[in-house]
């Protein structure tokens, strides 16, 4: 069987990667991640049980929980964009004597499929084994859960769609604005609440084993299905193949950083890498709307006052461009190491040039969180502590991966889904710069008030923003002692 033989050459491909022996560690860090979330989806789903009850003894749990599932859909959406699409996955296929037709075919299949559309069941299960058995028994339990597997396999088919147009051009994600604006229209606007009603009957369907409910998912999946294959069938040799744009519509000098000598030309190399080439530039406009995503969240005060949630929105608003860039520090400019190399310090002067950017970057996520901070969803000191924080530890220990990134990373291929280039030091670095910044905090709660900790946090980041001449050039002579070893691995991956 087709499908049985893709998986199989699937499998293959995997084990025969070079990088397959040194990636262990970070599946390892990857699986104990799905472990931790499968258990903090758990938790919650136990939780926000007892919770409706107590908050709303007029309805039942499953019936408030139900109001709310476009907010499910719409994380869920967000996150699979870290995800490959079929078109992606089928350029080694094309040269089995296999109509493509039939390999997309499979691989739409595959992704709809997928073990993770089965991840959110982690909460709603036992979210439905205390607040639904009650009623309908476990029978209730598993219509349920068929019907929001069903919903997610087509939220997967949606994701995949808007992901393969935004790859052609970015400004296709506003294909999105219509879709979740008339949904708001319907939820917001004549102020009935007819998209919570739709989504609460909805759900009790799943719970009554409705078939008619699960004949309308299934035709939804279907449609959307198909809606993919044709867009990607039409779209695998514009994804394939690599055209060069000759077309200059603009050029931008930057003359303003002339005055910072080396450090400014690196500035004004850096910029120009981001904002000229297909990968850097994309993953750009993508992580500012999660900035702005994350900041509307805490705008709206969805967790409410003095959640631990809104400290790591608010933290994650300040990071999440530091982590996606500098966490690859130096795999950008394995495509030109050799001409960093000529001049002595070009390395010390680009990393400098890298911190100055990204500090002042920081000013985007900062004007963000002022509305939250007018609107009094927020303090901020609590912004400001965050974002001296990042400035100062948190960069500091992102850029120690250019000593130990050894691999190229193109500029102007798409880079979802493919993070040949990861290591044991990335995956550590990331976790640890999304979670000990929150203990940190916590720990200086817990032995201060809240106004305390946040200055110290404040202080503490002054400290690294103010001794960074320090940190970086221990970072160069690190990398320089290691230079040729990275150099051959640059070479090689490029």
């Amino acid at each position: 069987m087709l499908y049985t033989d893709i998986r199989k050459l699937q499998k293959l491909d995997a084990k025969r990667s070079p990088m397959f022996d040194k990636n262990r560690f970070a599946k390892f860090l990857m699986y104990f991640a799905v472990a931790f979330w499968a258990a903090y989806l758990i938790f919650f789903g136990v939780m926000l049980s007892f919770a409706f009850e107590e908050d709303s003894p007029n309805m039942e749990p499953y019936h408030v929980l139900n109001q709310g599932l476009i907010i499910f859909l719409i994380l869920d959406f967000l996150i699979r964009f870290l995800f490959p699409t079929p078109v992606q996955a089928i350029k080694p296929f094309l040269l089995l004597p296999v109509p493509k037709r039939k390999i997309m075919s499979i691989l739409l299949i595959d992704s709809g499929l997928s073990l993770f559309n089965l991840f959110w069941l982690f909460f709603f299960v036992p979210f439905a084994l205390i607040t639904v058995t009650r009623f309908y028994g476990l029978t209730g339990v598993i219509g349920y859960a068929l019907g929001i597997w069903l919903l997610m396999v087509f939220n997967s088919y949606w994701s995949m769609l808007i992901k393969v147009l935004i790859r052609q051009k970015f400004l296709n994600i506003l294909w999105v604005v219509p879709v979740y604006g008339i949904l708001a229209l319907i939820e917001f606007l004549p102020e009935t609440g007819w998209l919570s009603t739709f989504t609460m009957n909805l759900g009790e369907a799943f719970i009554l084993r409705n078939p008619l409910s699960y004949l309308g998912e299934l035709a939804a999946i279907f449609l959307m299905a198909y809606i993919n294959y044709r867009v990607q069938l039409k779209l695998i040799h514009n994804e394939l193949s690599r055209k060069e744009d000759t077309h200059v519509r603009h050029i931008s000098s930057y003359s303003f950083f002339d005055r910072y000598g080396n450090v400014g030309e690196y500035m004004r190399l850096e910029l120009k890498m981001l904002f000229r080439n297909k990968s850097p530039k994309s993953q750009f406009w993508m992580l500012m709307a999660c900035v702005v995503m994350f900041a509307a969240f805490l705008t709206f005060n969805v967790y409410g006052e003095n959640s631990l949630m809104n400290d790591f929105m608010c933290l994650y608003c300040y990071i999440v461009f530091g982590i996606m860039t500098l966490i690859q520090v130096m795999a950008i400019e394995g495509n030109y190491i050799d001409g960093l190399m000529v001049r002595k310090e070009s390395i010390y002067n680009m990393l400098r040039a890298k911190y100055y950017l990204q500090c002042i970057f920081l000013l985007i996520p900062f004007l963000l969180c002022l509305v939250p901070v007018i609107k009094g969803s927020m303090s901020l000191l609590m912004s400001l502590s965050y974002l001296f924080f990042t400035m100062g530890p948190v960069f500091a220990c992102l850029m120690q991966m250019a000593v130990y990134n050894d691999r190229t990373m193109p500029l102007n291929v798409s880079m979802i889904g493919k993070r040949q280039n990861n290591n044991k030091y990335q995956s550590i670095v990331s976790i640890a710069a999304m979670t000990v910044p929150l203990l940190i905090n916590r720990v200086l709660t817990a032995l201060f008030e809240p106004d305390t900790a946040y200055i110290i946090m404040i202080l503490l980041g002054l400290a690294g923003f103010l001794t960074h001449r320090y940190w970086i050039y221990n970072i160069y002579k690190r990398f320089m002692k290691r230079r040729y070893q990275n150099m051959e691995n640059f070479r090689n991956t490029r």
